[in-house]
């Protein structure tokens, strides 16, 4: 088209020459009125692309949000910020809903959790956040929650979410799973056995295998806890009947090492290494890091059942050299000093268990600090150092208490 063809009332020939010269910025009127004659948008005789501001907000956030699953926050974040800022002046509740959680999942990386709680309380709050239809985002929430120690918190947001799910018993079960553990960081370990049965009567009729999996496998959690190691045992053997339907060999795994575990506690060393060796098979040869810790530690354990000191020591040696979770580092020293008593080293197997007992402690795993205490308390008796043992085995049932429900306290 020549400059003559494209011109219209109020943009004419020699204005058209101007702007293709760089001498003039068209003005709105004009690029609507040069955009009909070439059968084209505004939008796109603008800025080059046929996506309106909408659609372009929306495949850069897409693009930033498949950044950050792959781990590529940190040249995300100040792009994200930049896409929140258009999408709140946009009035874009769905997309500011999206870029605060992508920030925080961002944040959460660099540790700063109470910047990631803000975030996404201000995501939660937004209309499009109904707890239905965004389980992980309320998920994610609770869980900062309780990782900077606001447990109530967590629980009263899960509570909410589990009223608001009643027409929606798969969301209504993810819930009711986390409740349950968020309950039994509070020591409400009875109010979290109600919570995942009344889940688990619920969703009886489902179709839905991972729906029941996520329950039992939260009761054998609770029943653990509670040294109820045979409903344990019952609840998770469920679990893996279930997962056997599926192609799920990570959580499958995972289920036979949470049943070696409750095996070996029992000292059924055969069950225990058939669960074991069945795991070992699933992860294949490259498992994460807290899973090879985990069976690891328990190899040291089997061994020590076994009475097969040195294999106990150099399991429980290998667990440490492994850089998993702190606490994971609190079970292998304590299982190292059972090996190392074993052997009769005992001035190791001492500082072992001081090391781990202080761990478990740190981290909050009273059962298995106070485990550890009462096994260096008797040790402690053996060497004839009775003040000491005293001691420990007193610092033991301490943390045994704190291990202990509350319900069941209140009924001694």
């Amino acid at each position: 088209m020549s400059q003559r063809e494209l011109a219209a009332p109020g943009v004419s020939y020699a204005y058209i020459s101007r702007i293709e010269a760089g001498t003039r910025q068209p003005s709105v009127k004009a690029l609507r009125k040069l955009a009909a004659k070439l059968g084209i948008t505004a939008d796109y005789l603008e800025s080059g692309s046929e996506l309106d501001p909408e659609a372009t907000r929306e495949l850069r956030l897409s693009d930033l949000e498949l950044a950050v699953r792959l781990g590529g926050g940190d040249g995300s974040e100040a792009q994200l910020r930049e896409v929140l800022a258009d999408a709140e002046a946009a009035a874009d509740t769905a997309c500011a809903f999206r870029a605060r959680v992508a920030l925080a999942a961002v944040r959460e990386e660099h540790n700063d959790l109470h910047a990631a709680i803000e975030l996404l309380e201000a995501a939660v709050a937004e209309e499009v956040a109904n707890p239905v239809d965004h389980v992980d985002v309320h998920a994610q929430l609770g869980r900062a929650y309780a990782s900077v120690g606001r447990t109530q918190q967590a629980v009263a947001l899960f509570e909410r979410c589990v009223a608001a799910c009643e027409d929606n018993p798969s969301a209504e079960a993810r819930y009711a799973v986390l409740l349950s553990y968020a309950l039994s960081d509070i020591g409400e370990l009875g109010r979290a056995e109600d919570v995942v049965r009344s889940a688990l009567r619920k969703t009886r009729d489902t179709e839905d295998p991972y729906m029941r999996v996520r329950l039992y496998w939260s009761m054998a959690r609770l029943a653990g806890e509670e040294g109820k190691a045979s409903l344990a045992l019952s609840n998770i053997r469920k679990a893996i009947a279930l997962l056997e339907t599926t192609e799920d060999a990570l959580n499958l795994a995972r289920a036979h090492v949470l049943a070696s575990r409750l095996l070996i506690d029992r000292e059924k060393a055969d069950e225990a290494a058939d669960h074991l060796d069945r795991a070992e098979r699933l992860l294949g040869v490259h498992p994460a890091s807290f899973d090879l810790a985990e069976i690891t530690i328990l190899r040291s354990r089997l061994a020590r059942i076994n009475g097969d000191a040195d294999a106990a020591i150099a399991f429980a040696r290998t667990a440490l050299e492994i850089d998993s979770e702190p606490a994971d580092r609190g079970y292998a020293l304590a299982a190292l000093a059972d090996g190392l008593v074993l052997a009769e080293e005992t001035a190791d197997a001492d500082a072992a268990y001081r090391d781990a007992v202080r761990i478990l402690e740190d981290e909050g795993r009273w059962r298995a600090a106070a485990n550890a205490c009462r096994a260096w308390g008797n040790l402690l008796r053996t060497l004839g150092r009775e003040a000491e043992a005293m001691d420990a085995l007193d610092r033991a049932a301490e943390l045994g208490m704190r291990a202990t429900p509350q319900h069941a306290l209140s009924e001694r």
